[in-house]
């Protein structure tokens, strides 16, 4: 599946979770997946407690991830160095 097959997965509803990209237009946002993966959760586990998602879904939040803050400038932060 390419990326811009896995992008058609990601959607945005003004009326599930105030218009927060969510997963085929279900009541699941892309920020929880990304959060689980994030705790340690494999995708065979998040699949596995979710039935209704695709191995597909999961590989979606991440390019959707990618792809945001592909273009987001994040300053890191300043550390001294030893004299």
């Amino acid at each position: 599946m390419t990326e811009a097959e896995l992008l058609k997965r990601i959607t945005i509803n003004p009326k599930i979770f105030g218009g927060k990209p969510i997963i085929r237009g279900m009541r699941i946002a892309v920020e929880h997946v990304l959060g689980m993966l994030a705790a340690g959760a494999t995708a065979a586990e998040i699949l596995e407690h979710y039935p209704y998602l695709e191995e597909a879904d999961v590989r979606a939040c991440l390019v959707y991830a990618q792809r945001v803050v592909g273009h987001e400038r994040v300053e890191p932060a300043f550390v001294d160095s030893p004299d």
